[in-house]
């Protein structure tokens, strides 16, 4: 794959992520009972700098955890014969809690599926709010983002590469053919 465009660079991101935590705390009047859950891998360093900006704005620390959601995807056999699997490293309970998922990419749904499927296992959320850097398009589950970084649309043979400093030692965002 090469790289076809770059669609954001570094000041981009992170006006998209103030962005999106100013829009969490407006929609949420607040940030009582809110928790950020950062799905594995991308998603974890987005959902820590968002409450990094969510701390600025509001001057409370919103507590995150991480979600490896391999055992809950319904394409097991297509990743491997024994994924691997890791526990919620949640810091909190979610039962009664917002719980803002943060993932890079919102394509097909899935992900987000699964993600849903696994929290629900752990108790209870008052609510799941969806929050993508990226929304590709091309959903096959019935699944909308509530705050979104950026809509960009594209053909199913493009793919979009974010990448983060914390994974990849750069802040960018790639379209990818």
């Amino acid at each position: 794959m090469k790289i076809k465009a770059e669609i954001m660079d570094e000041n981009a991101i992170k006006r998209a992520l103030v962005r999106i935590a100013h829009e969490i705390i407006e929609r949420n009047k607040g940030v009582e009972d809110l928790v950020l859950i950062g799905i594995k891998t991308r998603g974890v360093p987005l959902a820590e700098r968002i409450a990094k900006e969510i701390a600025k704005i509001e001057g409370k620390n919103v507590p995150v955890g991480e979600l490896d959601i391999t055992l809950y995807r319904d394409d097991l056999s297509a990743l491997a014969e024994q994924p691997i699997v890791s526990k919620p490293n949640l810091p909190f309970d979610v039962k009664g809690k917002i719980c803002v998922l943060v993932d890079d990419v919102l394509y097909t749904g899935r992900t987000v599926r699964a993600a849903m499927d696994a929290i629900i296992r752990l108790g209870r959320p008052k609510a799941i709010q969806l929050a993508i850097l990226i929304d590709r398009g091309h959903r096959e589950l019935p699944i909308k983002a509530d705050f979104v970084g950026k809509n960009v649309p594209t053909s199913r043979a493009e793919v979009i590469s974010v990448r983060v400093v914390e994974v990849d030692k750069e802040n960018k965002v790639f379209i990818m053919e």
